[in-house]
């Protein structure tokens, strides 16, 4: 009942960070009516308001996606787009990475489901949930020692050395933050007791807290003198140092956070060691989502490679634009579709597979009508994006213009990689936890070659373009392949009305983006490139958005009746 909609990539996370099935409270008491005379069983406590915790959710999710947003904008401003913020993408990618191979993957799909059947134990589910951080605990810390050791292995695997990449850079970097894994596990494991309990507020604001951490960081670096010595590396660099320390310390912190919440549902946590029968049943399920991530892994290392192969920037331009391309699917997917996931997931356990496809159509003619307009209007204002935002501080504006290039030449996939997602809950909710790590081999080896030929093809500054391009046809290739799949399992899946739904769409879009190019044309280039984009982005970004929701509410279509409610009442809310 988690109710933030995946917004994983699937190339560096797990194949989505929700829970798949909705998540019931253990029932007590009998489920008879009693005879008259005696006395009727004591009611179960209510389960949170679905709309309430979502809400809550959205405004949590939508914050903590701001604050990571505007960290990444000030390590841009404090040190550069250069080989500094390259090396330490990469390395902060890693603990994210190994983490995932260790058990985030398995922590973010069955956990949860299995704690919450253990609350039928006679204890309560408590010795299992002792035992199963026992164990996840001792893996945790050993993986996480083992890979702060194996630190200049992985930045070989990561970071192609005839580039004009620092690997010894992105090794005094990946010191400092590998310890993230233990608290990254932590962190996940301690979320899973709490959304068990019912309680998910802790664990959507503990991110923010992380965000701030990282921020008060950048911010010292940013007035500390000197810049990172790129050429003799060293570990004891003060900007090196702050940096690495403080945003591991943000993980810690984030981790944290979560215990006092623990502590107040009632929770003890004591070491017990052992396997029993419940920790044996999910085997089989985690196997194929390990393979999944494994496989994903295998992708995002090539992808790295062939970026620090290019010109140096490319690996932050890569990282700042995807995080751009995911922010619309993040926030909307939080606001607007969360109600509809639990009844897919619902539908599925019930085997109501009628209902199960009428809410996956509804849930693609949602997401078609609320994304399209928006990726379309970022294909328009993405190089404006770019120098709006990036050319503070040591920011360039060809850096800049390069990142927003990116952005625009990927906006297409928006929706591709919203169905994508979309249709991994589906597989998870029937509990098919194989069809996915097929559909993220095939959609690996489509990629792979299509990388390789990037720095072939492309010059070094255009690599990153080539890049974000692969993973955007990529992506399109696994909506295709799910969507085909859903129907050889499914049988009809409404596609009809869908399609209808997507033309209509991309007419209004067509429109809206017609209207925003118009609309950049009256700028005049006296403004400069900075306040330019600043205004064309605006100008552009209104227009666009007016013009494409504009027709589609004068075509009446149906699907954006329920957007245009919910931010109705969040605005009166408001």
């Amino acid at each position: 009942m988690n109710s933030r909609w995946p917004v994983a990539d699937p190339d560096v996370m797990r194949p989505y960070d929700a829970l798949a099935t909705q998540v019931m409270p253990a029932l007590k008491g009998p489920l008879v009516k009693p005879k008259p005379g005696e006395e009727a069983p004591e009611a179960p406590a209510k389960a949170p308001s679905l709309a309430k915790a979502s809400g809550r959710m959205a405004i949590a999710s939508l914050i903590s996606r701001i604050t990571g947003f505007l960290w990444k904008l000030l390590l841009v401003a404090a040190i550069g787009q250069g080989i500094a913020n390259d090396s330490f993408n990469v390395a902060n990618t890693m603990p994210n990475i190994i983490f995932e191979l260790l058990m985030g993957g398995v922590l973010a799909s069955v956990v949860v489901p299995l704690l919450v059947r253990s609350q039928d134990d006679p204890d309560g589910g408590t010795a299992y949930t002792q035992r199963l951080i026992t164990v996840a605990f001792s893996l945790l810390l050993v993986g996480t020692v083992v890979a702060v050791i194996a630190a200049p292995a992985f930045t070989s695997l990561y970071v192609d050395s005839s580039g004009k990449a620092s690997p010894d850079l992105t090794t005094a970097f990946a010191y400092l933050l590998l310890p993230e894994i233990f608290f990254y596990g932590v962190f996940a494991l301690l979320s899973a007791v709490l959304n068990a309990k019912q309680i998910f507020g802790p664990t959507a604001w503990a991110p923010v807290i992380n965000n701030l951490v990282v921020i008060f960081t950048i911010l010292v670096v940013w007035i500390m003198p000197g810049d990172i010595n790129t050429e003799q590396v060293s570990i004891t660099d003060p900007k090196v140092l702050t940096l690495g320390i403080g945003v591991t310390g943000g993980i810690v912190a984030q981790a944290l956070l979560l215990v006092p919440p623990l502590l107040r549902s009632g929770f003890r946590f004591k070491w017990r060691w052992g396997i029993d029968k419940q920790m044996k049943e999910f085997g089989g399920l985690a196997l194929w989502i390990l393979g999944y991530v494994a496989v994903s892994q295998i992708g995002y290392t090539i992808n790295t490679r062939v970026l620090t192969s290019g010109s140096p920037g490319g690996v932050t331009a890569y990282s700042n634009a995807w995080l751009l391309f995911q922010l619309p699917y993040g926030v909307i997917g939080v606001s607007l579709l969360t109600a509809i996931m639990p009844r897919m997931s619902r539908a599925a356990a019930d085997g109501d597979h009628k209902k199960l496809i009428g809410d996956l159509s509804y849930a693609s003619r949602m997401s078609t009508v609320m994304l399209v307009p928006i990726s379309a209007v970022m294909t328009v204002v993405g190089g404006s994006i770019g120098i709006a935002l990036f050319t503070f501080g040591k920011g360039t504006i060809d850096t800049a213009e390069r990142l927003g290039d990116a952005l625009a030449i990927s906006a297409f996939a928006l929706l591709p990689y919203a169905l994508v997602m979309l249709q991994m809950r589906v597989f998870y909710a029937m509990k098919d936890a194989r069809t996915p790590t097929l559909i993220m081999i095939v959609m690996t080896l489509v990629k792979v070659p299509l990388l390789y030929l990037c720095p072939v093809l492309l010059s070094p500054d255009n690599v990153v373009l080539g890049v974000m391009m692969v993973n955007a046809l990529t992506f399109v290739v696994g909506a295709i392949l799910g969507q085909v799949w859903l129907w050889v399992t499914l049988g009809n899946l409404r596609s009809k009305r869908v399609i209808g739904v997507i033309l209509f769409t991309v007419v209004a879009s067509g429109l809206g983006v017609g209207a925003a190019w118009v609309a950049g044309q009256i700028v005049p280039d006296s403004f400069g490139p900075t306040l330019g984009a600043w205004v064309k982005l605006f100008l552009q970004g209104i227009v666009g958005i007016a013009v494409s929701f504009g027709v589609l509410m004068a075509l009446k279509v149906e699907e954006l009746k329920p957007a245009t409610s919910r931010f109705t009442r969040l605005i009166k809310r408001g």
